[in-house]
């Protein structure tokens, strides 16, 4: 037998693999389990038929381009229709050629990972925060340091004090990485308030900012704040990045990135190794699905969908959990956050109870935690389960929480 392990690289030996990814494969199938474990799309929303009439119509229009390589940055027509879209949706006022597409959203983070990131820079993230983007500044290299966030986003405050403490290293700071907007996992939205004091410490400290948007369109509040720091950004130091993974199919793996014209051309140059481009046919369909209304169709049905399960997860969280889980109450996003102060919980610990015991799976919270805390959290999903799902599942978990 060969012993393969003297020629996995470095980088390879030390990635571990996704606790989300495992998991789902590990319950995939499995009738008799109730997952809040996904982060994906109810696939109710999906507009099936929509999609196959604009494939069709795409490859009559487009012919063989709609099936040829195309240009790395991303089809021209396609990234002018994503300016429209900004502009509209976001109002971020960028130009077409200041965006580049990419086959999803983490994409987006290996490409601004090998760009930006040499091994021992340091990246600010919130705490908790995007497991797979906390893997993506890891394997390029990164320190990374977590900012505690509460039900009004990251805290700016210690943000500041961590970066003050940090000394002659803050210049190793390459960027401060947020999702500011229904957060994934916390599902929390940062305030405007912090959102410009956020802003004033990148620039005090001279600073990039990452902003990654997925969730802003899915908000269930009237009023909330989802302002994006893109349009707030004076000095061009927001790297904003977003997918319609959830808004329209994340199958079609397409997703961009919008900045400054400097930054998009290296990106460019990084992705050129990576993946050539992003799918064509897939990026004409998105632009299509964009200007014939078929996105704002979907959204317009997932609001209402997804608030009624976020609602039926509130309350029978409410109603199941012990006083000592708190857990967040989000606006906006997929995803709930609990943290179960008890002593000695351990939610990785106790997953493999709780899938063969209680028939209920989540992602154990401590792999979002950057600095290798949280190990009494889990994040909870609403958007796949149906309500009776949900019932039942937050049940059996408020039992094991009780019980464990």
């Amino acid at each position: 037998m060969i012993d393969y392990s003297r020629f996995i690289s470095h980088v390879a030996k030390s990635i571990k693999a996704s606790e989300i990814r495992e998991l789902l494969a590990l319950i995939r199938g499995r009738k008799d389990i109730i997952s809040f474990a996904g982060g994906i799309p109810d696939p109710v929303l999906f507009p099936r038929k929509e999609l196959a009439k604009i494939a069709g119509v795409v490859i009559e229009k487009y012919g063989d381009n709609a099936l040829q390589y195309s240009e790395t940055k991303g089809i021209i027509e396609v990234r002018e229709t994503l300016s429209d879209f900004l502009a509209r949706k976001r109002e971020i006022h960028v130009d077409a050629e200041d965006i580049i597409v990419t086959s999803g959203s983490q994409s987006g983070l290996d490409i601004v990972s090998r760009t930006l990131i040499d091994p021992g820079d340091i990246v600010v993230t919130e705490s908790p925060s995007y497991l797979a983007a906390l893997g993506a500044f890891k394997m390029n290299g990164a320190r990374l340091i977590g900012v505690k966030v509460d039900e009004h986003g990251m805290r700016t405050d210690l943000l500041e004090d961590r970066l003050k403490q940090l000394g002659d290293d803050v210049r190793r700071v390459k960027f401060i990485y947020v999702i500011p907007v229904g957060q994934n996992p916390a599902g929390t939205t940062m305030d405007k308030d912090r959102k410009k004091h956020l802003l004033e410490i990148a620039s005090r400290y001279d600073l990039l900012v990452v902003e990654d948007d997925p969730y802003s369109y899915i908000i269930y509040e009237e009023g909330a704040e989802v302002a994006s720091l893109k349009s707030m950004d004076k000095e061009g130091r927001v790297i904003y990045m977003s997918t319609v993974s959830k808004i329209l199919a994340p199958g079609l793996r397409i997703g961009w990135i919008a900045a400054e014209k400097e930054l998009i051309r290296r990106f460019e140059i990084v992705k050129q190794y990576v993946d050539l481009h992003s799918p064509t046919l897939n990026q004409f369909i998105v632009a299509e699905a964009i200007k014939t209304g078929v996105i704002d169709d979907v959204v317009s049905r997932a609001v209402p969908y997804y608030k009624a399960k976020r609602d039926t997860m509130l309350k029978a969280i409410q109603e199941n959990f012990p006083e000592y889980v708190w857990y967040t109450k989000p606006i906006g996003g997929l995803f709930v956050f609990a943290y179960v102060h008890k002593p000695g919980f351990d939610a990785g610990a106790l997953l493999e109870k709780a899938v063969k015991q209680y028939k209920v799976a989540y992602v154990p919270g401590g792999s979002f935690h950057p600095e290798g805390d949280g190990v009494n959290s889990m994040r909870i999903n609403f958007s796949y389960p149906s309500h009776e799902q949900i019932r039942e599942g937050i049940a059996r978990l408020g039992r094991m929480i009780r019980e464990a």
